[in-house]
């Protein structure tokens, strides 16, 4: 029963085309997680469909339009075991469209494995990333520098030394305690230095990757928190019913609670009560924070409830706010944010659009000092104390209260233009 060995949600983040895939694909192949002959039809369908060398990012990119662009689209989610722990690997997307699902992923995982191509170093998006798996929470981080097979790079130490620098400066920007990650170098698709040392890099005397992911703490779980659980996903399943599905953030999910959904279609709630709870195609008793479930309730139609709802005791229930105060740090914007600006917030699995109503202090992001000069402005690096107005509904927590559900990203056409937490709510009297 996987409830033996401890469980970390591991996410694998990077720029498009650095090999996250690859390396996952690799890892689970390397340590029998997916036998030979599984591997022997991915290679084939990869050489039908003039992708040779995917074989392995096949793996986790099942969908069949990830297969034929050669990308990630979508959240991939599987089970590897180690002989300490057992892990959710996340193959989270690095392509720029889908960022969005690539905060999802970072929202959900404990530990994460930052993919660095040695040819290529330090992208926009390793930036990106390194910021935002710090923002949500991330706790600790692996810097995988792949491709060290490739020409030009040739198993390079020196080269392998330049990129850990380039990556030690940003993530230092990002917040990240420098001296507190751990680098390894390593060839996914050779598979050198994946589950074991290579015997081209043999100046190499650290881990693999096998090692390096068993190095991470198993993170404490808020189970003391209230139950709050977002959904990703609601599926009608024939002989079953409404079957939602999410991670638990904080507190203990049973067989037999009363829960209630909110907002809710109506914004008023969905009361419910658990008749069941699957976890890897398993049947639990109760889930805790950290596992994927699905579950189902009773008295709840497909209707009623949706993406970016959220469940909590009904005794107990979510905070669902009119309007709500953040700390926030602008990064990307390509002008200024003034009040009145609109864009989409993702908050753990919902997308909001909300409205700048006032920014209250402008704050030095290195000091946290007040700025007083100007504040009506905020430019690229600027942090501040916000209010906000969500054009509907919407769950949030204070970090105080509960920080698992307080952190969002801002987004607009495209890009992440910054990142924040919840310190205060209005909220909505249901």
């Amino acid at each position: 029963m996987a409830k033996t060995k401890q469980h970390i949600n591991l996410v694998f983040i990077g720029h498009v085309d650095h090999g996250k895939s690859t390396t996952v694909g690799r890892l689970l192949f390397d340590a029998g997680t997916i036998d030979e002959q599984t591997m022997r039809k991915l290679k084939e369908k990869a050489e039908q469909l003039g992708k040779k060398g995917f074989e392995f990012a096949f793996v986790m990119d099942n969908l069949k339009e990830e297969q034929e662009r050669g990308v990630t689209i979508d959240l991939a989610h599987k089970r590897f075991d180690t002989d300490k722990y057992y892990f959710t690997i996340i193959d989270a997307p690095g392509h720029r469209d889908f960022i969005k699902n690539m905060i999802t992923g970072a929202s959900q995982a404990d530990c994460a494995v930052l993919v660095v191509a040695a040819n290529d170093g330090v992208n926009a998006q390793t930036i990106e990333h390194l910021r935002l798996s710090k923002i949500f929470g991330v706790g600790q981080l692996v810097v995988a520098v792949n491709k060290m097979d490739i020409s030009g790079v040739d198993w390079s130490e020196k080269r392998y030394l330049e990129v850990v620098e380039e990556v030690k400066k940003h993530a230092a920007q990002a917040g990240w305690a420098v001296d507190k990650l751990r680098f390894i170098p390593l060839a996914s698709l050779p598979g050198d230095n994946i589950t074991k040392k290579s015997v081209k890099m043999p100046w190499w005397t650290g881990d693999c990757l096998l090692e390096a992911i068993n190095k991470f703490d198993v993170p404490q779980k808020p189970t003391d928190l209230p139950l709050r659980l977002p959904i990703q996903d609601v599926y009608n399943i024939t002989g079953i019913g409404v079957v939602p599905v999410g991670r638990i953030e904080t507190g203990v999910m049973k067989v037999g609670d009363k829960v209630i959904f909110v907002p809710g279609r109506e914004g008023k709630g969905v009361p419910g009560e658990v008749k069941s709870i699957e976890m890897h195609h398993e049947q639990v008793q109760e889930a805790e924070p950290g596992d994927n479930i699905g579950f189902n309730v009773r008295g709840v139609g497909k209707k009623d409830i949706a993406r970016g709802d959220v469940l909590g005791k009904a005794d107990n229930p979510p905070t669902v706010v009119t309007e709500f105060t953040a700390q926030i740090v602008i990064m990307n914007h390509p002008t200024v944010v003034t009040v009145g600006y609109t864009p989409v917030f993702h908050i753990h699995t919902s997308q909001v659009a909300c409205q700048f109503v006032e920014i209250l202090k402008k704050l030095d992001p290195r000091t946290g000092q007040e700025i007083t000069e100007n504040k009506d402005i905020l430019r690229n690096g600027d942090a501040a104390v916000v209010r906000l107005k969500p054009v509907q509904a919407v769950v949030i927590e204070k970090n105080s209260e509960i920080p698992q559900m307080s952190r969002f990203a801002i987004r607009d056409s495209g890009t992440t233009v910054a990142a924040g937490m919840c310190i205060d709510v209005v909220k909505k009297q249901l």
